[in-house]
């Protein structure tokens, strides 16, 4: 008989432990994705993410399976409690899942366990926002900043929980701050080697950038669209933010007319959302941050959440690779 885990594992404690199929384990796990699909024999199966704070995974239910209906019938951000088996598929963390209880966030609260399934940022948010503060200070040009602390009045408390994305990067509490502040960093050190790039313009470019995203995300257990975000977009609600602040601190029309660029081009490319082309030293500089600090994030996430021992993490949708988290190999200090 294969030992059964009694107690409830995180899914970093379920991908770490001896890869031995059919063990059974027992955890609460947060239902992020069901994607119903049907098989080559017209069969239909259900393709599940789930996951904690310390990882997600996939899993594949089948009709035949008792808890189909239930999962079909889930709604995103729901949090159960899964009985199952270890099984691998391609040599990734696949569990059979055996039952499946719906719980409350009642439920979790009283069981302790909601903070471990809330994915969070894993540095301080309150230190975060002291440097975000102080770099809308160091923004020289005075109506551009006030333009900035106009945005940012109204929406702070939103902005220190708001995840970055639902899947792709900085996808957790605090990942739309701590992506801000990172790309900020990076902005302020690569300033100095392109002098035709406007500092306070760019700076200001990069506090502002993914303000929609405040508005476009909900749901306190997993991050969901709106209905203001599936209608509208995080580019198009960043740039309203954005214009109405400008006009209420007169911001100059050429300035305030730059900076709409660079929320509008950030995306980068029409098919990953942008609304237009980066057209200005500014919006081209954003947008290449922007993208770098976002594959880095995706970088991070993965070394954090591959198991030890492990030397590749999961594929990442976003590089089209899984990640080869082992550091590199170095003996001594070698040659200089």
């Amino acid at each position: 008989m294969s030992e059964t885990i009694s107690e409830n594992r995180t899914v970093s404690q379920l991908k770490s432990r001896d890869r031995a199929q059919g063990q059974s384990f027992l955890t609460v796990v947060l239902i992020r994705k069901v994607n119903a699909r049907t098989a080559k024999n017209n069969n239909p199966f259900l393709m599940v993410e789930a996951g904690d704070r310390s990882g997600s995974f996939q899993f594949t239910c089948f009709n035949d399976n008792p808890v189909f209906e239930t999962l079909k019938q889930a709604p995103e951000g729901v949090p159960v409690r899964i009985r199952g088996q270890i099984d691998y598929f391609q040599n990734r963390f696949s569990p059979r899942i055996v039952e499946l209880e719906i719980l409350e966030e009642e439920d979790l609260r009283q069981e302790g366990i909601f903070d471990q399934l809330v994915a969070t940022t894993t540095e301080d948010i309150d230190v975060l926002m002291e440097e975000l503060i102080g770099l809308i200070a160091v923004i020289g040009h005075k109506r551009l900043r006030g333009t900035v602390e106009s945005v940012f009045g109204e929406i702070s408390e939103d902005f220190r929980a708001a995840p970055a994305a639902i899947s792709m990067h900085h996808a957790y509490r605090g990942g739309l701050l701590e992506h801000t502040v990172h790309m900020a960093r990076a902005c302020r050190s690569l300033l100095p080697l392109y002098p035709e790039v406007d500092r306070d313009l760019a700076l200001s470019g990069v506090l502002l950038h993914d303000i929609g995203k405040t508005v476009e995300y909900e749901g306190k257990l997993v991050p969901r669209r709106s209905r203001e975000g599936i209608l509208n977009g995080h580019v198009v609600l960043g740039y309203r933010m954005v214009r109405k602040a400008g006009m209420k601190t007169k911001l100059e029309p050429d300035l305030l007319e730059r900076l709409e660029h660079i929320i509008l081009s950030h995306q980068g490319e029409m098919e990953w959302g942008a609304a237009a082309l980066a057209s200005t030293p500014e919006a081209v500089f954003v947008s290449m941050i922007d993208n770098l600090d976002a594959r880095m994030g995706m970088i991070q996430q993965a070394i954090r959440e591959t198991p030890a021992g492990e030397p590749f993490s999961d594929y990442i949708s976003g590089l089209k690779a899984p990640v080869f988290v082992d550091p590199p190999a170095r003996s001594g200090d070698g040659d200089r």
